[in-house]
């Protein structure tokens, strides 16, 4: 008889281990899918967090393990293998997994890169985000060390500095009015001479005397010795800057759930503010959501959340 767990979490990151620990504390059967060993997410990449509650100052590296710690000391499992499927088990053919006899609820299984799979009761997906890059000299060298995905998490590192923007959608529009009110100075770069984000937005940047728009630019490469001090462009014209954001989208990891939940137009996945998603036994939790703000914060919060909501599907009703 093959072993049915109560929750299986796919993605090791904040959202995917705050529902491991809250699982867990609800006494249920809990395993973790990481395809990367040991792994902590995207949170491991910020070289310092000063934006999560009573840890000011942490690297992200040095809270991601905490996190993991936690979860070990609390006892749950992972399976360190890429889930490559998922999908739903009609009630008749859980119950025969189960062995039970008695009327049962729908199952999940997950397949792995091994051809071994694991079957659950319930999901929380939890895979993250990956930002969009460029892909251009420098950009890798001076990730968190002078270039960042998030000018809510990073603008305070750039007070009274000289910061650049790389995007044109309404998260260039609103990173650049946010660290506008942080920084000495911001430019604006962007490939086109028209943005995509909301006209009222553009004006307010327009009329921001701090942010100078430089349109129609491709950045070509990010310099700097320790950390960043220079933007090239296209054409040879250079940006002496302290930081870099970038702000040109992000993927979310749900290509494995793609008929199987409705998503946005981009792939994240729409849930409630409980993780519940058209799906029964399916749940969501951090950067994988459709929803305003991504940060540690809020995916801590959306783990708990789905956990809980999945212990009650479980049980049937609130506990």
């Amino acid at each position: 008889m093959e072993i049915v767990l109560d929750m299986i979490i796919i993605g090791s990151g904040p959202a995917g281990l705050s529902a491991a620990i809250y699982g867990k504390r609800a006494r249920l059967a809990v395993a973790v899918v990481e395809k990367e060993y040991e792994g902590t997410g995207q949170i491991a990449e910020s070289g310092r967090v000063d934006n999560y509650l009573g840890l000011p100052g942490i690297s992200g590296y040095d809270l991601g393990e905490r996190f993991r710690e936690h979860a070990l000391e609390l006892g749950v499992d992972f399976i360190e293998l890429e889930a490559t499927k998922i999908e739903e088990i009609l009630a008749e053919e859980a119950e025969r997994k189960e062995n039970s006899g008695k009327e049962s609820k729908a199952m999940w299984k997950v397949t792995f890169e091994d051809g071994s799979f694991q079957l659950a009761k319930t999901v929380v997906y939890a895979a993250g985000a990956r930002p969009s890059k460029l892909n251009i000299p420098g950009e890798e060298e001076f990730i968190g060390k002078g270039i960042s995905f998030c000018a809510i998490c990073d603008g305070a590192f750039y007070k009274d500095k000289t910061a650049a923007v790389i995007g044109g959608g309404d998260t260039a529009l609103d990173d650049a009015l946010h660290l506008s009110k942080i920084c000495k100075k911001v430019y604006l770069i962007h490939r086109r001479d028209t943005f995509r984000g909301a006209a009222h937005t553009v004006e307010l940047v327009k009329k921001t005397g701090n942010i100078e728009l430089v349109l129609k630019a491709n950045v070509e490469k990010i310099c700097g010795e320790k950390t960043v001090s220079q933007i090239v462009l296209k054409g040879g014209t250079t940006l002496a800057v302290d930081g870099v954001f970038m702000a040109i989208g992000s993927t979310p990891q749900t290509a494995l759930l793609k008929g199987i939940v409705d998503m946005d137009e981009h792939g994240y996945v729409y849930a409630d503010e409980n993780g519940n998603t058209n799906r029964p036994g399916m749940f969501v939790a951090g950067d994988v959501r459709a929803k305003k703000l991504r940060q540690v914060v809020t995916a801590v919060a959306d783990g708990a959340c789905a956990a809980t909501a999945a212990s009650e599907y479980i049980f049937g009703e609130k506990r």
